[in-house]
């Protein structure tokens, strides 16, 4: 009688193990956070658990501090029309510069890695300058109109388009198909994950965005979440630890859920742009 051994491969399990520790490194702070929201303000310190007085006052204390509905409106309106914006201009320009061929197309393409490369801070300025020129400040087309161009979303979904084979672009221009046509019944319908991948991208950073807002804004009228919280609980705050806390999670709780809901694009929109099945 035989005994069959089961070969055991260290190189996973230490992956794995790896990617546990990482994984318990970065949810640490937000377990951190939510116990902190839980915990009575009475038994709350910085950087301690305690495993007494837990309450939700906190996060009543929080959501009557400040206009949530009001916040939560702003700051979806802004991302969700840049990230729209985003798409309507870096499609086209992604598809010209994965499927034409024209004259200085090298050019136009490391000018979008360049753009990619660009901090915010060093247009900062004269944007500033510029806007306020023409009354903007304080506006909702300040925090929207800046950021409509995206670098990085012509260059993914370029890269996307790239794995759509030509022959279905041959095809299609035998039948004598436009570039208005192409784009709207082969390339859109293919390039969909790519593009919720790209706005959970854009809605995500645009979102936690705290240094435009507070270039541009100067009252709450048309103030984002974040520009809100940093008003609220800001270094000279008397706002317990508990509250900040409470409306740190209020403030992500959008991002979550949007996440919840658009994980399977998103992963398959990386993996199709990677060359991935």
């Amino acid at each position: 009688m035989t005994t069959r051994r089961i070969a055991v491969r260290p190189a996973p399990l230490i992956a794995t193990a790896i990617l546990t520790v990482v994984t318990a490194i970065q949810l640490f702070p937000f377990v951190m956070m939510l116990w902190t929201s839980l915990t009575d303000p009475a038994h709350t310190r910085p950087g301690s658990f305690s495993l007494t007085g837990w309450t939700l006052a906190n996060f009543r204390d929080a959501w009557a501090s400040l206009d949530w509905p009001h916040l939560y409106l702003n700051s979806l309106g802004v991302v969700f029309l840049i990230a729209g914006l985003q798409v309507v201009l870096a499609l086209p320009a992604a598809y010209a510069l994965a499927r034409l061929r024209f004259r200085g197309e090298r050019v136009a393409f490391w000018l979008v890695i360049l753009c990619m490369n660009v901090p915010a801070q060093v247009t900062a300025i004269p944007l500033f300058y510029a806007l306020s020129r023409i009354g903007w400040l304080d506006t909702y087309q300040v925090l929207i109109l800046p950021w409509i161009g995206s670098g990085f979303g012509v260059f993914l979904l370029r890269q996307f388009i790239l794995s759509i084979p030509q022959s279905v672009f041959d095809a299609a221009r035998i039948d004598k198909a436009r570039p208005v046509a192409l784009l709207w019944h082969i390339v859109l319908p293919n390039v969909r994950p790519a593009i919720m991948a790209f706005v959970t991208f854009s809605v995500v950073l645009h979102w936690n965005d705290l240094y435009w807002p507070s270039v541009m804004l100067r009252s709450n009228d048309a103030a984002t979440v974040t520009y809100a919280i940093a008003q609220y609980a800001g270094p000279d705050s008397s706002i317990s630890y508990g509250q900040q806390m409470a409306a740190a999670i209020l403030a992500i709780a959008p991002l979550i859920a949007l996440y919840l809901v658009a994980q399977r694009h998103l992963v398959r929109g990386l993996q199709l742009t990677s060359g991935g099945e």
